[in-house]
């Protein structure tokens, strides 16, 4: 009854909403009557700082992996995930950069060579580019391309990874740090912030929270994965006010394989996607054909949220906007 209860509400939520809007349910991508994929109209480009600061140089720097690591130049940096690319074009340093990893689709990387494809690193790529910085995540791998990056004589700084927003200022001091732009980092850090804390005042205030499950989905490779507390998703449901589905019902790891049993367990009122995802499965349509979709209260109100794959976990400057997305297409815009 309360799932019941709260699909009608939101349901009402966002037929009020799409009503002042004059958006309809025509044109969607299948969510079930959010708005349809905000996010994919609006250009994918990072926003640098408007003053950033010059590097200042050399700085030596803790790397995650218990290395002192000291940097000299920032003339050729190689970031070999897309949340780092992320980051340096927003500290300002994006005209240094000289490749990118596949995740980084960004339009102001687009014209860069890849380099890293799903954490598979090419070193002698790397290497060819002759950079001046290397820029990896802790799961950065094959190990034996980052020791031979390192082997070469490459300044390379290893950052941890991001889980949940805590993680958002430590990420963007990281980083900061290496560059030698340390100023700049705080005022990225205060910028995302005040834009996060702006996204989360506008949360619509409910009795009941709605329960999301996050589906990590790969049609073409028929990876389907039900998300648990440490799949990196939680802290942003929450943060919209949300239930991390997964997580509430006793998912204690990243991921765990969908099955019906484990979803009906979940039994969450909106779905969350990576847009990729989503599309791979064949839409909407698709997803609910997946082991007992169909039969949860997401699934029976084809009630789908889907972000971006380049943003959704990135926890880095765009934060706000990826937040702002799952509270629009949950609840609808606010008037």
């Amino acid at each position: 009854m309360r799932r019941t209860r709260l699909a009608g509400a939101l349901t009402a939520v966002l037929a009020l909403a799409l009503m002042a809007t004059g958006c309809g349910d025509g044109g969607g991508s299948g969510t079930g009557g959010a708005p349809a994929a905000e996010a994919s109209t609006a250009p994918d480009r990072v926003e640098p700082l408007a003053a950033p600061g010059a590097p200042r140089l050399p700085v030596t720097v803790p790397s995650a992996d218990g290395r002192t690591v000291t940097v000299t130049s920032t003339e050729r940096i190689v970031p070999l995930s897309g949340s780092l690319s992320e980051l340096v074009f927003t500290l300002g340093l994006g005209g240094k950069v000289v490749a990118r990893d596949i995740t980084a689709t960004f339009e102001q990387a687009a014209d860069l060579p890849v380099v890293t494809r799903a954490h598979d690193v090419s070193a002698e790529s790397v290497l060819s580019l002759r950079p001046t910085l290397v820029l990896a995540e802790s799961a950065t791998g094959p190990a034996e391309a980052v020791a031979q990056i390192r082997d070469a004589g490459i300044p390379l700084v290893v950052v941890k990874p991001a889980k949940e927003l805590a993680d958002v200022g430590t990420r963007i001091d990281a980083v900061a740090a290496a560059l030698g732009v340390r100023d700049s980092g705080t005022a990225l850090k205060e910028r995302t912030r005040e834009r996060i804390d702006a996204v989360r005042k506008d949360v619509p205030a409910h009795a009941e929270k709605p329960r999301v499950a996050f589906l990590y989905v790969r049609g073409s490779a028929a990876v389907y994965l039900l998300g648990g507390a440490e799949s990196g998703a939680s802290s942003l449901l929450e943060a919209a006010g949300a239930v991390d589905a997964g997580k509430e019902s006793g998912l204690t790891k990243d991921f765990t394989p969908l099955t019906s049993e484990a979803l009906a367990q979940a039994a969450p009122d909106a779905i969350l996607v990576m847009r990729k995802g989503l599309d791979s499965v064949g839409g909407v349509d698709g997803l609910v054909k997946l082991p007992g979709v169909a039969q949860t209260p997401a699934g029976a109100d084809r009630r789908v949220v889907s972000v971006d794959d380049g943003v959704l976990l990135n926890y880095g400057p765009r934060t706000d906007q990826v937040l702002r997305s799952l509270v629009r297409q949950m609840y609808g815009e606010r008037k």
